[in-house]
């Protein structure tokens, strides 16, 4: 009895720090919840009077919790429409651990640029950038050397702070973009693929997908959760983006279709060695709001 009180008392001192790490890897204070209530599950069946430092073990076991959360959304994609994933706590809520998460939290626009992160690079940005945990601290909990996951967060960051690119490097990814939407409405199958580095990769969230199933019949280009490489990036978009027109998303160069002037998709471009090497389509329209958009052209 004597240890399970200590373990209580250890688990409620940490517990408002896990759920803000939890919900900034998870963007849903619902699943955040969740994974600190498995931490405790799992400390509650260790032996727990051999770990030393329980405030660092159930950072680690929170952590790789959310990681397997975030590789089963990503394989399953089975998020529904309709959830609210970037939902943040309401301050009447009158419960001090979300009144914790709604001071302290990121805004919903984070959110989304961080679920465009694969899993692992999210959780090295959050841990390293947010909660200043160092590398070497990081790189066993996600099973990486500590390069690799300095290299992860590095990747992050430039994806989460477009904001901070030199006028000149936004100028570059305008070019770059601007070349791209030309091709594709012409249908140059050639140039496309001189604007795409050949490991692209394009990914598209549910609601796009759904959509341009429904207008195949009109010519809407067909998304998938994931299409790989040059060839089949430059095939999907060859003769497609009619519509399409350059824009800033997040303060990065991007593109929209917005009819009526009202955005209905936003789309993320990844730059690499002069080259797209990533683009995410986004058209949930909870999502859609938290993005920032500013039409060009």
């Amino acid at each position: 009895m004597e240890n399970k009180n200590w373990l209580e008392d250890n688990f409620e001192e940490t517990r408002h720090r896990l759920l803000a790490i939890a919900y900034r890897m998870l963007g849903s204070a619902d699943e955040a919840e969740d994974a600190v209530q498995e931490a405790w599950i799992r400390l509650t069946r260790s032996e727990s009077e051999k770990i030393e430092n329980i405030n660092g073990w159930l950072t680690t076991v929170v952590t790789r919790v959310c990681l397997d959360m975030l590789r089963s959304r990503k394989s399953r994609r089975e998020d529904p429409l309709d959830e609210k994933v970037y939902e943040i706590p309401s301050e009447e809520s009158g419960n001090p651990e979300d009144d914790f998460l709604l001071a302290d939290s990121v805004g919903p626009a984070m959110l989304v640029v961080l679920d465009l992160l694969t899993p692992t690079e999210r959780i090295a940005f959050v841990l390293h950038d947010l909660f200043d945990l160092s590398f070497e601290e990081i790189a066993p909990i996600i099973s990486r050397s500590e390069m690799a996951t300095r290299q992860l967060a590095s990747r992050a960051r430039r994806r989460i702070r477009g904001a901070s690119t030199p006028k000149e490097d936004i100028e570059r990814q305008k070019e770059v973009v601007s070349a791209f939407l030309a091709a594709s409405r012409d249908g140059n199958f050639e140039a496309l693929i001189k604007v795409l580095h050949p490991d692209v990769i394009l990914r598209a969230d549910e609601t796009a997908i759904k959509i341009s199933e429904s207008r195949k019949s009109k010519g809407a280009p067909q998304f998938q959760h994931e299409i790989r490489g040059a060839k089949n990036v430059a095939d999907t978009f060859k003769g497609k983006a009619a519509a399409a027109q350059l824009a800033l998303v997040n303060r990065m160069a991007g593109a929209t279709w917005a009819p009526g002037g009202k955005p209905v998709v936003a789309f993320f471009f990844s730059l690499k060695g002069g080259t797209i090497s990533a683009i995410d389509i986004v058209m949930d329209p909870q999502k859609l709001s938290a993005i920032e958009i500013e039409m060009l052209d």
